[in-house]
């Protein structure tokens, strides 16, 4: 026997292209399979075969579980049975005895043969899948071999891969023998084996299209900083150029619009926009918009937002239809983007003045000439007023230091009370809660105010409802902020 099986494992390794440690796998747990089938359905059995003389032993054991716990006698042992023949066993410690070779006979070598064929089939597909991997090929051409539950089983040479239903581009027909392309969205491994899920509406599926039809991207010429789509409809695509000499959206566009129109048959017909990079936030909004001409921009660090003001004539361009424009450079620029038209930026701005204004009257003890003439020289905060160097402050013609000077210890001494009365409100606050991402102190004293002081208080919360306590956040904050605070639930609920 030890011989035919060295035979046998160096045959199956030739014929399969597989190497022998698998094979010797295989008939390991095909012998073990048989052996249990032999013994009982529940054993624990394993079998170790020598690589070098092709004999094997087979083993049995059972686990030392305390004497409430013990529920299987094919598996387990109790704790005190196991200590009648060895005082140092512990819970948690196997069992071994070693089992007499059996003759399979007919059903067991049957049984053996179909586990060693799945075993090697498995590694047959494995080994396909890392020679494709190690190509580092993104983009996988092939058949639609057959559909299976509206998803594609596409066929790529040796390897099948699979397109879901949610990654298929929406209205495309897509039918069996079509030839097609998609991007490598990620590999999933379950008892079936490795499988290879595509996708054609990931926004990479666009980038690495452009980088097989221009050849400057992968020569290091040009770089494609990112992509935002609406699949089957329309995609921007922001590029950078690293030589000066090149043009990067032309290079992208190809000679009579070659290059661009073979990424669009890929994707089904699908409108793209080549917009240029840029290293400044507010023009590389401003080029993401285009079509549309932007008038003037305004920009928020803090919150991650622009005020982009447009005419009357480019508002619907900047939009587009059913606000894809401005959402695909909202996508692709990672600003949140505001449009407004000239009118309602002066209205904004007038009313935020108003409350400026306001604010500077009541914790500056000043009139209304001299607040809104900090407002004109560009103070908006009171931590500007306190903190800015005082020698800026004396450069404004209309200040001198008997104004100045007083009007920094208000501000500054409205700032401390502001302080110490938010650390007073945030005695009780949860830690948990202060911890959340996107949380402040500001933000967690406002909400202690109301009651708020615990994380799953703020998870109880609808998005109506933290708007209506904080009028200042923005809705997609206000939701970021529940959903981080209920995500401990979900985890919860998992390790249950």
């Amino acid at each position: 026997m030890s011989r035919e099986m060295l035979l046998l494992v160096d045959a199956l390794a030739r014929e399969k292209n597989v190497a022998r440690d698998v094979v010797f796998g295989a008939l390991e747990l095909a012998l073990a399979s048989a052996t249990k089938k032999r013994v009982h359905d529940d054993a624990d059995v394993w079998v170790v075969i020598d690589r070098d003389t092709g004999k094997y032993d087979s083993f049995r054991r059972w686990l030392v579980v305390e004497d409430g716990d013990f529920v299987n006698e094919e598996t387990q042992v109790p704790i005190s049975e196991a200590q009648k023949d060895d005082a140092s066993v512990e819970v948690g410690d196997y069992l071994e005895e070693t089992l007499e070779p059996i003759d399979f006979g007919r059903i067991g070598a049957q049984a053996a043969k179909q586990v060693i064929l799945q075993r090697i089939r498995d590694a047959e597909k494995e080994q396909i899948l890392n020679d494709f991997l190690e190509r580092k090929e993104h983009i996988v051409s092939g058949t639609i071999k057959r559909m299976e539950r509206g998803n594609a089983v596409v066929e790529a040479g040796k390897i099948e891969a699979i397109l879901p239903r949610d990654q298929m581009i929406p209205r495309e027909n897509l039918r069996i023998g079509d030839r097609i392309k998609a991007y490598l969205l990620r590999i999933e491994r379950n008892a079936r084996g490795p499988q290879i899920v595509l996708s054609r509406t990931a926004p990479e599926f666009v980038m690495r299209l452009f980088e097989l039809e221009v050849p400057e991207i992968e020569e290091g010429l040009m770089e494609l900083k990112g992509c935002s789509r609406d699949p089957g409809m329309r995609a921007k695509i922001a590029v950078k150029s690293n030589d000066p000499r090149i043009d990067p959206i032309g290079t992208c566009v190809g000679m009579r619009g070659s290059r661009v129109t073979a990424v669009r048959d890929a994707v089904a017909s699908e409108s793209i926009d080549i917009v240029l990079w840029a290293s400044e936030p507010a023009q590389y909004v401003i080029n993401a918009l285009a079509p549309a001409d932007v008038s003037s921009i305004v920009v928020d660090e803090e919150k991650h937002a622009m005020d982009v003001v447009v005419d009357e004539e480019n508002l619907a361009i900047a939009i587009g239809k059913g606000g894809q424009n401005v959402r695909l450079a909202t996508d692709l620029t990672g600003w949140t983007i505001n449009l407004m038209t000239q009118e309602e930026s002066e209205k904004r701005l007038e009313a935020e003045n108003a409350a400026t204004r306001v604010l500077f009257m009541e914790k500056l003890d000043i009139d209304e000439k001299l607040a809104s003439f900090l407002i004109e020289e560009g103070f908006s905060t009171l931590e500007e007023i306190a903190y800015v160097p005082i020698a800026e402050m004396l450069e404004i013609e209309g200040l001198d230091e008997a104004l100045v000077n007083p009007l920094r210890e208000r501000a500054r001494s409205t700032l401390l009370t502001e302080a110490i009365a938010t650390e007073e409100q945030l005695t009780d606050v949860e830690e948990k809660l202060l911890a959340l991402e996107g949380m402040d102190k500001a933000l967690a004293a406002q909400l202690a105010a109301q009651g708020i002081k615990t994380r799953d208080d703020l998870a109880e919360l609808a998005v109506d409802e933290l708007l209506e306590i904080t009028p200042e956040l923005d809705e997609d904050k206000a939701k970021a902020l529940i959903l981080k605070a209920r995500e401990h639930w979900f985890t919860q609920g998992e390790q249950a």
